[in-house]
C-alpha cells in the first residue's frame, strides 16, 4: 500500500514536469509565479496576503492542468478535428484566461498600494 502511495506522488510529479515542460502557457505562469514571490518577499507580504497570492497561483496551474488534461483527452478520442472537440477545448482555454486575469487582478489588489507607496505617489 505504501509503495502505490508512493507511486502516485511519482507521478502526480511527472504530470506536473510534463506540464511544464511541454506547455509554453504553463512556463509564463511559472515566470509570472516566480516574479510575484519575490515581490512579495520584497514588500514582505503578510500572512493572509500570501496565503491569497499561494492559492491564486495554484488556482492559475490547476485550470493550466486541467486544460491540458482535456485537449490530450480531446485528441485521444477524437484525432480528427470535430465541432465539439473544439468548442471542448475553447472552453478549457477559456476556464485558464479567467484564471489568469483573476490573477492579475488579486496582484493589483495587493501590489498596487505598495508600489505606490514604495513610489510616494
Amino acid at each position: 500500500m505504501l509503495k502505490k502511495r508512493l507511486n502516485s506522488f511519482r507521478y502526480a510529479w511527472a504530470g506536473i514536469a510534463s506540464l511544464i515542460s511541454s506547455q509554453a502557457n504553463a512556463r509564463i505562469h511559472l515566470a509570472a509565479a516566480g516574479f510575484v514571490v519575490a515581490a512579495g518577499c520584497y514588500f514582505e507580504l503578510d500572512k493572509t496576503e500570501w496565503c491569497i497570492v499561494a492559492l491564486t497561483i495554484a488556482f492559475v496551474f490547476v485550470a493550466e492542468s486541467f486544460n491540458t488534461a482535456l485537449e490530450h483527452l480531446t485528441d485521444l478520442v477524437s484525432p480528427q478535428q470535430h465541432p465539439l472537440a473544439g468548442k471542448a477545448k475553447d472552453v478549457a482555454a477559456g476556464a485558464v484566461l479567467v484564471a489568469a486575469i483573476g490573477a492579475v487582478i488579486v496582484g493589483l489588489l495587493i501590489f498596487l498600494p505598495k508600489v505606490l507607496n514604495l513610489l510616494k505617489l
